[in-house]
């Protein structure tokens, strides 16, 4: 957990380096001719982004020369690249960013636009941009989206309708397991005792050795999510290693609830430290990244992972003669005395406040008018799919004959292919590109009706995830409904970073025994230590802001 506090640390220091740096630059920087825009974008491993396919379409279609500045997917790393470029004084064009990576944030936005850093967007929405108008009309949680705090569009944020991610902590069970230890899936926590139990002692494996896993996950977040919320509503805190969303709060009554400071939470909380008490949970499942729990899923020694608590199963590869790619099924929300809450990602489809996309004043009228041009391109159902997805007829096609939508009440679109090895991968720019993905565009791509298939992957999440619609809760804090600007932003922030990031470390504490969670002397230090952070301040600066916005 270390090197997380140590990367919010340095996010914060990169921020609070060029904010006083924005401040200090009052000229305007220089720039390049109207033909050449420069763009800072995150690049993927196999990527280049300078000699893309998507890139050489943008400049021939145009007639623009491309140069980047390029980061890294790591939000940590791109994040503090992202401050040093633009306290440079010397930054780009344009910024297009990735918002699970690293994006704008909405108090940003306003103060880079009240500095003159970045341009507003408004007038140059409209007759010129026809596909963003179409959008933003057909689905008005967009512009929403993209309008900040104080009425002015200063960027374009990414808005990903994505089934399957609005209900993030899911459980993946290994169906085969229960099938030879003779149980059902769990609807009860303590259901899900009995089957872990049996996964650890009745060799469902077959290979006689105590090698069984149980429950395991990577980061621990999905884990938490899905236990406690059969106790008290619990957000997934996923990719909030800086504590950028209030993950830990709740609504109760129209009250903004702190959900860490409940009885309810503490009994949570103790039921998975038992869990974990008695061997049921992996030792690694709260620090462990995506490639450990991998080489877990994948073990050459055989299947090892009885439960695994992710979004979706992407731990175990299709490249196993023993079929285990397809022996792992969700398991519904679990029911307790708080019901049966599933984690729900509101705040728009999946996006969130801020923006992906801006254009700073080093761009000239003749630039911001083709960087508009680009955007509403990339907006459009040709550019979408050649933005995100590649070259037709190498990454993606039309539908043919036959061929079956992801949602089957729609008409078939597209579908993805698969290129052969070491072809097609630096075609698209993938979710750089990804600024309209509605619910029509995202589940009419053609997908396998064999859900157990690499082909059928899309449908087997689609299909899982109705398994946790419905079941919202009715504390969700609807924080991106929620404006905080100015000062009281900044002061924000610092609580908020403060809090999110103990919480997520008092909880593993607590489950793995470092706290004692029946200890009322621990209880009660742990309150103390959520009192000294700012939580009081936490909770009425959301509450003002929240009862401001009603």
């Amino acid at each position: 957990m270390t090197s997380r506090f140590a990367r919010a640390a340095a996010a914060g220091a990169a921020l609070a380096v060029s904010a006083s740096a924005f401040a200090a630059c009052s000229s305007e920087p220089e720039t390049t001719p109207d033909d050449v825009i420069t763009v800072f974008a995150p690049q993927g491993e196999d990527a280049d982004l300078d000699t893309n396919a998507f890139t050489k379409v943008i400049e021939e279609k145009f007639d623009v020369d491309l140069q980047f500045e390029t980061t890294t997917w790591d939000g940590a790393a791109a994040g503090e690249k992202r401050q040093i470029s633009l306290a440079s004084g010397d930054y780009p064009d344009a910024y297009m960013l990735i918002p699970w990576v690293d994006q704008f944030s909405s108090d940003e936005l306003v103060k880079l636009g009240g500095q003159g850093v970045i341009l507003p967007l408004d007038d140059l929405i409209g007759e010129d941009t026809p596909n963003l108008t179409a959008a933003f009309e057909k689905e008005p949680g967009f512009k929403e989206l993209a309008t900040s705090p104080d009425g002015k569009i200063w960027g374009i944020p990414a808005w990903n309708d994505c089934y399957h991610c609005s209900y993030p902590s899911k459980l993946w069970m290994n169906s085969t397991w229960l099938e030879a230890v003779d149980l059902p899936q769990p609807t009860t926590p303590e259901e899900l005792r009995t089957v872990l139990e049996a996964f650890k002692t009745q060799d469902p494996n077959g290979n006689g050795k105590a090698d069984e896993i149980p429950l395991s996950a990577a980061g621990g977040s999905s884990l938490l999510s899905y236990l406690m919320n059969p106790f008290v509503y619990t957000a997934e805190m996923y990719s909030n290693a800086e504590g950028t969303t209030p993950a830990t709060l709740g609504a109760v009554n129209g009250e903004v609830v702190l959900q860490p400071t409940r009885d309810e939470w503490r009994d949570a909380i103790a039921y998975v430290a038992s869990l974990y008490e008695d061997g049921l949970i992996d030792e690694g499942a709260f620090t462990q990244n995506g490639e450990a729990l991998n080489a877990k899923g994948n073990s050459a020694e055989g299947v090892i992972l009885g439960s695994v608590a992710v979004m979706h199963p992407w731990f175990v590869t299709n490249d196993h003669e023993d079929g285990r790619y397809g022996q792992y099924d969700a398991v519904a929300p679990l029911t307790g005395p708080n019901g049966s809450d599933a984690t729900y990602s509101g705040g728009g489809a999946g996006a969130a406040p801020g923006a992906t996309f801006v254009i700073t004043n080093r761009s000239s009228e003749a630039k911001q008018k083709k960087l508009m041009q680009i955007l509403d391109f990339m907006v459009s159902y040709d550019g979408h799919l050649q933005g995100e997805f590649g070259v037709e007829g190498v990454n993606w096609s039309r539908p043919e004959a036959g061929d079956v939508a992801l949602d089957e009440a729609l008409e078939p679109n597209f579908k993805t292919l698969t290129p052969p090895e070491g072809e097609g991968t630096n075609n698209s720019w993938g979710p750089i590109a990804q600024f309209f993905s509605d619910a029509e565009f995202r589940n009419s791509q053609v997908t396998a009706t064999d859900i157990y298939t690499p082909e059928g992957y899309e449908r087997r999440l689609f299909e899982a995830t109705k398994l946790y619609e419905g079941h919202e809760s009715a504390e969700l804090f609807p924080y991106w409904e929620v404006g905080v600007t100015g000062e009281t932003a900044t002061e924000l922030s610092t609580i908020q970073t403060n809090v999110e990031n103990f919480v997520v470390q008092a909880s593993a504490e607590f489950v793995t025994g470092v706290r004692d969670i029946e200890s009322d002397e621990d209880w009660a230090e742990f309150q103390q230590n959520l009192t000294d952070l700012g939580a009081e301040r936490y909770v009425e600066i959301y509450q003002e802001a929240w009862d401001a916005s009603k």
